[in-house]
């Protein structure tokens, strides 16, 4: 990702955010490049009203989650693969917060199929967060993980590596 996908990202979500009533400005997290591999776009709260915020994340996440899915279908549009960018729309600390809920999520799942083994359900998240999740699990060489089901009701499952 070179210098100028950042500043496309990051101007293109201040102009939706603008065409959308909402003056905010947006930072880009040059940490977050180095260790997430994605964009981290964050909206600056500080003229926003505690409605804008909530309307912004929206319920369970799902307004910054489409924003999110926009940033990334918008801006990777006619992109060769290699050089697309993976763009994290944050508002409020909540990427952050939420990243560490399903890490906590995925954890008890390892636990309960490693004490029980038998495969476990994961209900209620996101595409994204599959995503995410199925990353993380990655790393556990004795689990495998899949999804089950049709949207809305995709979800993550997670079992014993099947030799």
């Amino acid at each position: 990702m070179d210098d100028r996908q950042i500043q496309y990202g990051r101007e293109w979500l201040e102009g939706l955010l603008r065409l959308s009533g909402i003056p905010a400005q947006v930072a880009v997290d040059p940490d977050k490049l180095l260790t997430e591999g994605s964009c981290w776009l964050t909206i600056d709260e500080a003229l926003l009203s505690p409605t804008q915020v909530e309307a912004l994340i929206g319920v369970g996440g799902s307004a910054l989650d489409a924003i999110q899915y926009l940033a990334n279908t918008t801006l990777n549009l006619g992109q060769p693969e290699d050089q697309q960018t993976a763009y994290t729309i944050e508002l409020a600390g909540y990427r952050v917060r939420r990243q560490a809920e399903l890490q906590s999520l995925a954890e008890q799942a390892v636990q309960q199929v490693r004490d029980t083994g038998e495969e476990y359900e994961m209900a209620a998240l996101s595409a994204a967060e599959r995503r995410q999740v199925h990353t993380y699990l990655k790393a556990y060489e004795d689990l495998e993980t899949y999804s089950r089901g049709k949207e809305p009701d995709r979800r993550l499952v997670v079992r014993l590596a099947q030799p």
